[in-house]
């Protein structure tokens, strides 16, 4: 079985794995796959045996992947080692506890802890409960991403390197692909290619350091999560996408519906990082927006080719005339 798709079926395979794998684990307990996330497969479920059970994730890439938004992830691999030179840097992170192998049948992925807390934005900005984490994760986010760019990336296999030319490089020929028009889009990234901010030191970027990737307790942040998208590249990007619209849920405050973005920059400027120029943040701002539009795109176009036909996707591709107003918004 090359690529187990039925819970019956993971659960068969996850089983021998963690037997095999985790030091007292006996087998598991409660599979189900989790809601969201469009781009990877998150499986929550309890490892059991002699001792309490074991909360834990299987993360990984869905079989099949025929559509080119693939190729703005990471492989899997990859993924598990940020992750676990990110906790050793400070930043909170599950802890990775197995990588697959390809003889396990599971396909390319990880097993990691399941850390408790809330990860939907809404409730993060609306419940009484989340008042506390609210007022802390203004400082909160400027201080991990700080400590994000301080993580030792040296031999990390398949970690891309993407300054601002190569990234609007990337994202313009993603566009082209789709050989429909979007004058809007067009605009964008002739934007972008008159605005390159001058090189800057590299560092790791998350790539998707937002809202709704943060597992949050009433203290605020607990860990990063999903980390599909990180490269090396320009050190204020994950400030830029932090900030656009899409992310706010509808909270009124910049950074992520809950913060203001020169809340973070200070935060962030005071843990270490690099001074932030509000002009190059503003190119990453309208670079991420034109990201965000092209993302949704290429998920309606893994829904239609049928190597995922989930309606998630289709409903998240929708929204790639929001990312236009948000341009359109920026730019004018």
């Amino acid at each position: 079985m090359a690529h187990p798709s039925s819970t019956g079926q993971v659960e068969t395979a996850l089983s021998a794995v963690v037997r095999k794998a985790l030091p007292g684990v006996r087998g598991i307990a409660g599979l189900a796959r989790l809601s969201g996330g469009g781009t990877q497969e998150n499986w929550a479920f309890d490892g059991v045996g002699a001792d309490a059970p074991v909360p834990l994730i299987l993360r990984r890439a869905p079989a099949n992947l025929r559509c080119a938004a693939w190729t703005v992830s990471v492989p899997m691999e990859t993924e598990a080692e940020l992750i676990r030179r990110a906790s050793a840097a400070g930043v909170p992170s599950p802890s990775v506890r197995y990588v697959l192998r390809p003889g396990d049948g599971l396909g390319a992925g990880y097993i990691m802890e399941r850390v408790a807390g809330e990860t939907f934005p809404r409730r993060i900005l609306r419940d009484a409960e989340y008042a506390g984490a609210r007022a802390a994760m203004t400082v909160q986010c400027g201080r991990i991403l700080a400590a994000i760019q301080r993580v030792d990336t040296r031999g990390i296999a398949h970690l891309p390197l993407l300054p601002a030319a190569a990234q609007v490089a990337k994202f313009r020929g993603i566009y082209h692909e789709f050989h429909e028009p979007h004058p809007v889009f067009d605009a964008a990234v002739g934007w972008l290619e008159d605005h390159l901010p001058p090189p800057a030191q590299p560092v790791l970027v998350h790539g998707d350091y937002r809202n709704g990737n943060f597992i949050v307790g009433p203290e605020g942040i607990r860990a990063v999560i999903d980390w599909e998208f990180s490269h090396i590249g320009d050190p204020m990007e994950d400030l830029g996408w932090l900030c656009i619209n899409v992310w706010r849920f509808d909270g009124l405050l910049p950074a992520g519906g809950f913060g203001e973005r020169e809340a973070v920059y200070a935060a962030y400027e005071e843990a270490g990082g690099a001074p932030v120029e509000r002009n190059h943040v503003r190119f990453w701002e309208v670079f991420a927006c034109l990201k965000y539009g092209l993302i949704c795109k290429l998920f309606v176009a893994r829904h239609e080719s049928g190597s995922a036909a989930a309606i998630e996707l289709a409903y998240v591709g929708r929204r790639t005339c929001e990312s236009e107003i948000d341009i359109l918004n920026l730019l004018t």
